[in-house]
């Protein structure tokens, strides 16, 4: 299957399912140079070392090793098939998830407006994305191993799951067991969740990339006092320097 075709494939997904698990994207040798990485690295203003997880902001700026990161390919295509040719890079973030790690509940990261859920049941209308997450996996993702929950096709409900939710249209969430190298890029209007590290000796080594249309506003704490690596941006390509907010002129500009 070509690319092009595979990533059209993957939109249809986004759109039906509201998520897309993408397989082999990371080369093993790859997996292991982030995990060292990650294990470098120390905390920045709102980054934290606690004692079931560790949570780095903005990595991207730290180094260029983090840019490749940010157009994976067969990851890339689709994050712009999603949101436009001129999306964005709103984070990257690094994380690791201790033994005794208890994940989110069930929850939208970000939803544009609220709809009326019998609009979104048409079949015919596609509702457009604004925000995507790329979870890039640096562990087989078991059931015991912090898996992230989805619930199929619940951004279609056009609004945020209440208190005490656990299903949408009767169907209930379900985990996504992967591969050290797997993807997982779902809509920020997903109901999704994550879940606790149930083992007794294995942290969970994940690498978060969001994605925004260009409308939606870069996110790089600490804001004001924001400034980018001078040797990250020497280091970007062009489709890197896009993504880190070099658009073209346009309307608000």
């Amino acid at each position: 299957m070509s690319r092009t075709q595979h990533t059209a494939d993957a939109l249809r997904a986004m759109h039906e399912q509201g998520y897309m698990l993408l397989r082999g994207v990371l080369q093993p040798r790859q997996i292991d140079e982030v995990r060292v990485t990650i294990d470098q690295l120390e905390p920045i203003h709102w980054d934290y070392q606690g004692l079931v997880d560790d949570h780095y902001k903005c990595v991207f700026n730290r180094d260029p090793f983090w840019l490749p990161y940010l157009d994976l390919p067969g990851v890339i295509e689709l994050a712009e098939a999603c949101l436009g040719a001129d999306c964005h890079v709103i984070g990257q973030t690094a994380w690791r998830s201790h033994p005794g790690f208890v994940g989110g509940e069930l929850h939208a990261d970000y939803l544009a407006m609220e709809l009326p859920e019998a609009l979104l049941a048409d079949p015919a209308f596609k509702l457009p994305m604004q925000v995507c997450t790329a979870h890039i996996y640096l562990d087989r993702i078991d059931a015991d191993l912090c898996p992230t929950w989805v619930i199929p096709g619940s951004h279609r409900a056009g609004r945020k799951p209440r208190v005490d939710e656990t299903s949408w249209q009767g169907r209930e969430a379900e985990p996504i067991f992967c591969e050290a190298g797997d993807v997982l890029m779902f809509r920020s209007d997903l109901w999704h969740a994550g879940s606790r590290n149930r083992t007794a000796d294995r942290s969970r080594y994940l690498l978060q990339v969001h994605y925004g249309r260009r409308m939606v506003a870069q996110k790089f704490s600490p804001y004001l006092q924001w400034r980018f690596n001078p040797a990250v941006i020497a280091a970007a390509t062009p489709r890197q320097r896009r993504l880190l907010g070099e658009h073209e002129a346009s309307e608000y500009d």
